[in-house]
């Protein structure tokens, strides 16, 4: 009898009766059964037979890959089996940013699609800024290597073919700064000098709230949604940090900044409603006035986002003062981060508002991820989502910061993410290893499962703390972050040694997946980046590290390694914003 198998996601219920002496050459009997969950199936296989139950194709799609993973670790029979699988979700989304640096190449897009597939993940957005090819606006695009309407049209084609929803993202408020940062743009700024935020001043990144920039941003999302079939669409509207500072200072002293970006919400919302596309936006604004949600038009759905652990709080202990201080510079407050799911999902869910709960990969400001807290965000995500009724579970993987961190880091938490937004309680304890070394890397020797947990692992070891990001990747790429405490010289040596034991697992590893070769040499040099990290913390902590002269021969070579192995996932033109932060910390070296 059969019960070790590696299935992802693993079903909701699974029962092995006994042994069986089904050779697996019988055929299958496939049924349409229409009393059965949308997207769900049944699977019975004894010594009489085998037998799909199947809800619609969706069921059907997914039941036939359940038995082919069966097969795979079977031998000559079939067990014994009896199956009951349904999603608690009934969207299961991923969504890629493509506009902090790594606009991904065709091969790439393969890839991802391909996992997508594998983990019953039905939907894909690409979170777009400036990254696709907009009639009319290259100034905007020229440098950054972007989708073309063939690419968008290509991927929808592939997505389809795999099950996946393909879904226009374009952000139409806030985190418009690389169309303001050019003059033609520059008059539709809420805040055209800039602001400050977390102690750096940074360029206006927010158009005013006015009916002429909702047109204009409802013209990019319309030329986007021409190339996509889906009648879905996400126009952002997130962290409009300028809002109220600006053009619309005087309306928001009078009305209040909550009601006019509700406004500016449906200028954009309601456009796209009456053409009968169904619009998300983000919550993370709206929530914060919780009286105007109900307010909000019918049609549409928030997308409530978190993306730390819920117990970051406890791991962290109180606040630093530094915390306190950058969070107050920015308007916000330590007490209002990392508040869990719950609480980002009760305004809408109080208000019997659509909504989706979105998590994240945890692996950006990171280089090699934040796994733990990938899975503890990913699960609370699950676990509360579907508490208080979300409609979908969101996966996001962001690039903050340059994009730095190669695709493969994001692997093990999409995995996990993908098994608890289809069968939370089924899936919670997921061990990753078993199924990226036999379905995402084709790896035996479970090299790569091993050297992913360690590097996912290593930002917990150095001594200090950092909130949405790692120490040590912000120790190598200069940024604002929100770190607190002070480097650990002895835990550093430990994590210094496993590093090395990693890089050389990774050398040794034989992956047979087909981007094998690929994932070794961006693991390595994303290991590198590291280790050259956990060096600078522990120079800072007084210990062992090397000189001056040493680490900048390293971060040269790692640096070297990184744009080798960007250019073989990513297109060229994002790559100049992660070099130039590196850049930044090789010249430390010639001041020493």
């Amino acid at each position: 009898m059969r019960t070790d198998l590696a299935l992802v996601p693993r079903p909701q219920q699974i029962d092995f009766p006994g042994d069986s002496t089904l050779p697996l050459s019988a055929p299958v009997r496939e049924t349409r059964v229409g009393t059965l969950p949308a997207q769900g199936f049944e699977i019975e296989i004894s010594d009489r037979g085998a037998e799909l139950r199947h809800a619609d194709d969706a069921g059907l799609r997914y039941g036939r890959a359940l038995l082919a993973q069966v097969r795979q670790q079977s031998e000559g029979t079939w067990p014994a089996l009896r199956v009951r699988d349904w999603p608690d979700f009934p969207v299961r989304g991923y969504m890629l940013d493509i506009s902090r640096g790594r606009v991904p190449t065709r091969a790439t897009l393969e890839r991802i699609v391909g996992l997508l597939g594998l983990l019953r993940i039905n939907q894909l957005q690409l979170y777009t800024e400036h990254t696709f090819a907009y009639e009319g606006h290259e100034t905007v695009w020229r440098d950054v290597s972007p989708l073309t309407a063939d690419d968008m049209r290509w991927l929808d084609g592939l997505c389809a073919d795999a099950g996946v929803e393909l879904v226009a993202n374009q952000n139409t408020f806030g985190h418009m700064e690389r169309w303001l940062a050019h003059e033609p743009y520059l008059e539709r700024a809420e805040l055209p000098e800039g602001f400050e935020l977390f102690g750096r001043h940074r360029g206006p990144s927010t158009l005013a709230p006015t009916q002429d920039n909702a047109d204009f941003a409802l013209g990019l999302v319309e030329e986007l949604l021409g190339h996509v079939t889906s009648r879905r669409v996400n126009i952002g509207c997130d962290e409009t940090w300028e809002l109220g500072r600006g053009v619309s200072a005087p309306d928001a002293e009078k009305r209040g900044k909550g009601q006019v970006y509700a406004d500016q919400l449906r200028r954009l919302l309601v456009p796209l409603l009456e053409k009968g596309y169904e619009p998300q936006f983000w919550g993370d604004i709206i929530s914060h006035h919780p009286e105007l949600v109900a307010g909000l038009p019918a049609g549409a759905t928030a997308v409530a986002w978190e993306y730390e652990s819920p117990d970051i709080r406890a791991t962290w202990g109180p606040w630093p003062q530094s915390v306190h201080d950058r969070l107050a510079g920015a308007g916000n407050s330590a007490d209002r981060l990392a508040p869990g799911f719950a609480e980002v999902a009760k305004p809408f869910a109080e208000a019997g508002y659509p909504f989706w709960v979105a998590p994240g990969t945890s692996t950006w400001n990171s280089l090699t991820g934040r796994l733990d807290n990938a899975r503890a965000n990913l699960l609370d995500a699950a676990e509360a989502g579907r508490s208080a009724g979300a409609g979908g579970y969101l996966i996001t993987d962001w690039g903050d910061n340059g994009h730095l961190q190669p695709p493969s880091v994001s692997f093990p938490p999409l995995v996990y993410g993908a098994a608890v937004g289809w069968a939370t309680d089924a899936n919670r304890d997921l061990e990753l290893g078993p199924v990226l070394n036999r379905y995402v890397f084709d790896d035996a020797s479970g090299r790569l499962s091993a050297a992913l947990d360690t590097l996912g692992h290593a930002w917990r070891r150095t001594g200090r703390q950092a909130f949405n990001a790692s120490p040590l990747a912000a120790a190598v790429v200069p940024a604002s972050y929100l770190q607190g405490g002070e480097p650990d010289a002895g835990r550093l040596t430990e994590l210094l040694a496993d590093l090395d034991a990693v890089l050389a697992d990774i050398a040794a590893a034989t992956p047979g997946c087909a981007d094998g070769a690929v994932v070794r040499r961006e693991l390595t040099a994303a290991a590198r980046l590291v280790r050259h990290g956990a060096w600078r913390l522990l120079r800072e902590a007084g210990g062992a590290a090397p000189d001056a002269g040493a680490l900048a021969a390293d971060l040269a070579e790692a640096t070297g390694l990184h744009r080798a192995a960007w250019l073989e996932r990513s297109r060229p033109g994002g790559i100049e914003a992660g070099l130039k932060s590196l850049a930044a910390t090789a010249a430390e070296y010639g001041e020493s």
